[in-house]
């Protein structure tokens, strides 16, 4: 059964963080809230966690996995950018944006687009994932928490344990947490391209 965690959504108790995270480092997979909806997050080296990820969600190998990033030098770590793409990151991050990249040899294989070696990244402005990144040390694998044949993620911690509680290890109440996706925007031609238009405003990519 998944264990349930109450964490300040501003001030999250350094207890429960470390907690958390050694749920992750143990190969746990976590429901969390984000500046967007819910998602499943886990560690970004664990092979069976993704497999785990695939089955709730009931996705293919296409699937684009997401990595969140503490800031944009971690992104610069897992991603190839530009200085045109850097200037696009900065003015859109932290925020509920998802940027498509090419990926570099730091990023798992497995975690690739098939055809494409692109990553998905994003830093998101919420306390509780900034203080579980900060103690992890190193971006979080994630997914949005939208389960199959769904319109809208999950919102309510209290459903997503009962209905997920066999398939968690921890589900974290962090209070309200949006029902809406990111924006997610393809950065691999050089020019911003949208995919998806999600909670992140449209204005500072200039679409």
């Amino acid at each position: 059964m998944a264990q349930y965690f109450e964490i300040h959504p501003e001030h999250p108790q350094p207890r429960l963080i470390r907690q958390a995270v050694q749920i992750l480092r143990d190969g746990g997979l976590i429901a969390v809230p984000s500046d967007a909806a819910y998602s499943l997050v886990g560690h970004i080296g664990d092979a069976d966690v993704i497999e785990r990820i695939r089955r709730i969600r009931q996705v293919g190998e296409r699937h684009h996995f997401t990595l969140m990033c503490r800031d944009l030098s971690q992104i610069s770590t897992y991603a190839r950018v530009d200085n045109s793409q850097y200037r696009l990151l900065k003015a859109c991050t932290p925020g509920a944006y998802t940027f498509i990249l090419e990926a570099t040899k730091e990023v798992p294989k497995r975690l690739l687009h098939a055809k494409r070696k692109t990553i998905g990244l994003r830093v998101p402005e919420h306390p509780v994932l900034s203080a579980l990144m900060e103690e992890l040390g190193e971006p979080l694998l994630s997914s949005t928490l939208l389960l199959p044949d769904e319109d809208l993620p999950l919102t309510d911690p209290q459903e997503i344990r009962e209905r997920l509680e066999r398939q968690l290890e921890l589900v974290v109440d962090a209070g309200h947490c949006g029902a809406e996706v990111t924006t997610v925007v393809d950065l691999t031609s050089g020019a911003a391209e949208l995919v998806r238009e999600g909670q992140g405003e449209l204005a500072p990519l200039g679409l």
